[in-house]
């Protein structure tokens, strides 16, 4: 298989009988980590063995995380494997709620129902929980967080003072876009917003990739695809997103952009529209926004502001045709903005479109999340 598609993200599981990871490039601040440990938190990933959560473990790696321990959790169907993290085997525990005693920061993964019966244990025994759900998003009192978008939301909130808290990640849709409308909203203020993604099979986890690569091999030979996770043919075709459609004829994907993007800019009289499509791409989504403004902004100016934005780069070549495509993004922190151009059917410069490509892993769900920890600490 080419490493180019691979549908799943680095995985250490591995039973008693097979080696540990061999390569330590992957981990390269193994003995800077050592030295700080003991100062420290505590963290527990819940959902080790999912997609995301093999994406929490990368992270933390990749940015030098510290911590004293870490507990990897998962399903009972799990516990008792071993992972490698650090060249450190550790045994996966099922979770129950006695997961969190002693521990000070706990990175879920695990799905809304999962976050729903033990997060609020956790905050309980004082854990700062940074849910990936869409369980506490909407919820009065839950931060809903972008690091680089909305930061204030995290006042006030420390691991150490002994209270716990949730703190909400936002959808992967909603982070990737609003990385790179909201420079441009502290400019010229958003009244609307129109969007249409093009989402990947990592947003559906690690079967949905699986699956979108077996079926392409299948319509290659000329087999009927296997459809296990979505009811569509995925390989070579696009369908509306399979979030259940509600009574107003959105679906819940595009109702979570939103109203979670006026709950992170605090602005609830934005006006937002948002159609949500699957597209067969393995990893990383791209998202063409539509943006109406009151105040003029003028493409080389909004060009400008996205280049000194944090977490963003522009990729915007109109000689060579090159813009961001989701295999550029794959696997990199930063979202990737292009197509930055004035909205013909708008009079003056109240109007853009760009176009903007973010892992859905990475930035979308996992880095993410990281970051709203390193704030805490």
């Amino acid at each position: 298989m080419s490493t180019a598609f691979s549908p799943i993200p680095r995985v250490h599981l591995r039973t008693s009988l097979s080696p540990p990871h061999p390569s330590p490039r992957h981990f390269p601040f193994a003995r800077i980590r050592a030295s700080l440990q003991e100062s420290g938190p505590s963290i527990a990933v819940v959902g080790v063995t999912g997609a995301v959560g093999q994406e929490f473990l990368r992270v933390l790696s990749d940015r030098d995380f510290p911590y004293r321990s870490i507990k990897m959790l998962a399903s009972k169907r799990s516990a008792g494997r071993s992972i490698s993290f650090q060249d450190k085997d550790y045994l996966i525990e099922e979770l129950t709620g006695d997961s969190f005693d002693g521990v000070d920061v706990a990175l879920f993964s695990a799905g809304g129902s999962i976050s729903k019966a033990f997060g609020p244990v956790a905050a309980s025994k004082g854990v700062m929980v940074v849910d990936n759900s869409s369980a506490f998003r909407m919820d009065d009192g839950v931060p809903l967080v972008i690091p680089e978008v909305n930061p204030e939301a995290l006042e006030g909130l420390k691991v150490g003072k002994g209270k716990g808290a949730i703190i909400a990640n936002p959808n992967c849709s909603t982070i990737i876009c609003l990385m790179a409308a909201t420079p441009l909203h502290r400019h010229a203020t958003v009244k609307r917003m129109v969007v249409s993604t093009y989402q990947a099979a990592s947003g559906a986890g690690a079967a949905a990739m699986e699956e979108l690569e077996l079926q392409t091999r299948e319509v290659l030979e000329g087999k009927p695809p296997t459809c296990n996770i979505f009811k569509e043919q995925y390989a070579f075709n696009l369908f509306s997103h399979n979030a259940p459609v509600l009574p107003n004829g959105y679906n819940e994907e595009e109702m979570k952009m939103v109203k979670e993007t006026r709950k992170i800019w605090n602005d609830s009289n934005v006006k937002v529209t948002a159609t949500c499509i699957r597209v067969p791409v393995m990893r990383a989504h791209a998202e063409s926004v539509n943006l109406q403004f009151q105040n003029p902004l003028d493409e080389d100016k909004a060009k400008e502001i996205l280049k000194n934005a944090p977490g963003v780069v522009v990729i915007d070549d109109r000689a060579a045709n090159h813009f961001p495509t989701p295999l550029e993004v794959s696997n990199k922190d930063d979202v990737a903005v292009g197509r930055i151009r004035r909205d013909v059917s708008q009079d003056g410069n109240y109007g853009l479109d760009i176009f903007v490509c973010g892992d859905q892993i990475r930035k979308g769900a996992a880095l993410n999340a990281v970051q709203i920890a390193e704030m805490l600490l």
